[in-house]
This record gives structure tokens, C-alpha cells and sequence, in this order.
């Protein structure tokens, strides 16, 4: 589904953000992406969606390389739910957020106001339709914002810190929506909970490397996270 070969990525002062990381994602997998702040997470994740673009190095999705001819088209398959759900929630009611990237996409308003309805109501939130994001509480943005990208049927997943924001409640509510989604994840996450409750692997970053790609033992081994800044 997803293949990094060698990306390496510097930000404008030379330093490196990403060096040389490699790793795949297979269908219906799900990765956590952990490490210390400016580990390069979230650099990764941009790169993915061709936002940032590397220097070297090669990104696949779905057996299509990214480049200048794809990106629009691998971004069209790629769902990215970013941080702060301020970021995508910029409409005046709900509804028209999670209706904007099917009418960008030239739908009908029949088929969109379909899907809409349908992505709202798999995950539980058909009653925020009509209302305000500045009217949500943290948890309610979150599912509006993850409706706003499921509402396109993404290919591939990516989330920034998903459980930011959240209570205890609202944590709950997204981990039973994120198990119930079929399409392949990475999750970058501080929240080492969160992650072993919807994740199959953990890939860990530090100073823009790769330093483990292994299952979810390699969090008891806490020597290895401290070296890790975690």
C-alpha cells in the first residue's frame, strides 16, 4: 500500500528533518508513529501527501510513485486528519465541512449530501450536521474533522496526534471509530495506550531516523525509550 525508500528531508537550515527513512505499510495495516517532539513525525506525514517534497529518496502509494505529475492525485486518495481540527473546519455548519471535498471534486449534490450522511452517521455525529465547529466541544470537532476526510473514501489514512484535545470519553468514541474504518493508518501519537489499543506495529523516529520498526513489546523495553527521549 505504502512504500518509503531512503526519503530524506531538510528543512530550510539544512537540518534534517527526515534521513534516509524507509518502511511499509501494508493493506489494512495499522502503524504508530512515535517519538520525541521534532523527532520529524509530522514532517513525515507531509511529505507523504507531497505538502513538503524530499530531496531523495522515493514515496509510493498504492504502486503509484509520488511526484509532480501525481500528487494530485495520490493527495485525492490519501485522507490527512492534522492535529488541531481547527485546521480543516473552516465552514460555517458541519455539514458543508465534511460536503467541501466532494463538491471540490465536482459531485453532484445528490451524491454528495449521500455520502455526507453516510460518513456522519458511521461515526455517530449525524447530529452535529447543522451545527458550528465553534459550538463543538474537542471530541466533537475530532469526528467532524476525521468525517471531513472519510467522506472522499481515502485509500490511506494519516493522523496527526488524534487524541489531542481529548477526554476521556471522546478517546473512547474515536478508538471504536478508528477500529471500525478498513483503510491502512499511520497514527502519529505520544499516547502509547491509544496506539497498542488500534496500532499492529510501532515505527520510532528520532533526530528524522528510523531507529525500530517492531511490534508493541519493544515499548517494554524501557532503556530503549529513554534512549529515545520517550
Amino acid at each position: 500500500m505504502l512504500k518509503l525508500s531512503e526519503v530524506t528531508l531538510s528543512y530550510p537550515d539544512k537540518t534534517k528533518a527526515i534521513d534516509r527513512a524507509s518502511f511499509a505499510l501494508g493493506q489494512a495495516e495499522n502503524i504508530a508513529l512515535i517519538g520525541e517532539n521534532g523527532a520529524g513525525k509530522t514532517s513525515l506525514l507531509l511529505a507523504i501527501v507531497g505538502i513538503l517534497e524530499p530531496e531523495s529518496g522515493t514515496i509510493e502509494i498504492d504502486g503509484t510513485l509520488l511526484n509532480k505529475t501525481t500528487v494530485n492525485e495520490l493527495r485525492r486518495r490519501t485522507g490527512f486528519v492534522f492535529q488541531n481540527p481547527d485546521d480543516q473546519l473552516f465552514m460555517p455548519l458541519i455539514y458543508d465541512d465534511v460536503a467541501f471535498g466532494c463538491r471540490n471534486a465536482g459531485l453532484d449534490e445528490v451524491e454528495t449530501k449521500r455520502r455526507v450522511e453516510e460518513t456522519l452517521a458511521s461515526l455517530q455525529i449525524s447530529q452535529l450536521k447543522n451545527r458550528s465547529s465553534l459550538k463543538l466541544s474537542g471530541g466533537e470537532k475530532r469526528m467532524a474533522a476525521i468525517a471531513t476526510v472519510l467522506v472522499t473514501n481515502p485509500c490511506l489514512l494519516l493522523f496527526d496526534e488524534p487524541t489531542a484535545f481529548l477526554d476521556p470519553k471522546a478517546k473512547r468514541a474515536l478508538i471504536a471509530a478508528l477500529k471500525q474504518m478498513k483503510q491502512p493508518k499511520i497514527i502519529a501519537t505520544h499516547d502509547m495506550a491509544f496506539a497498542a489499543e488500534v496500532c499492529d506495529r510501532v515505527i520510532v523516529l528520532k533526530d528524522g531516523r528510523v531507529t525500530a520498526d517492531d511490534d508493541f513489546s519493544l515499548l517494554e523495553n524501557q532503556e530503549f525509550l529513554q534512549s529515545q527521549g520517550l
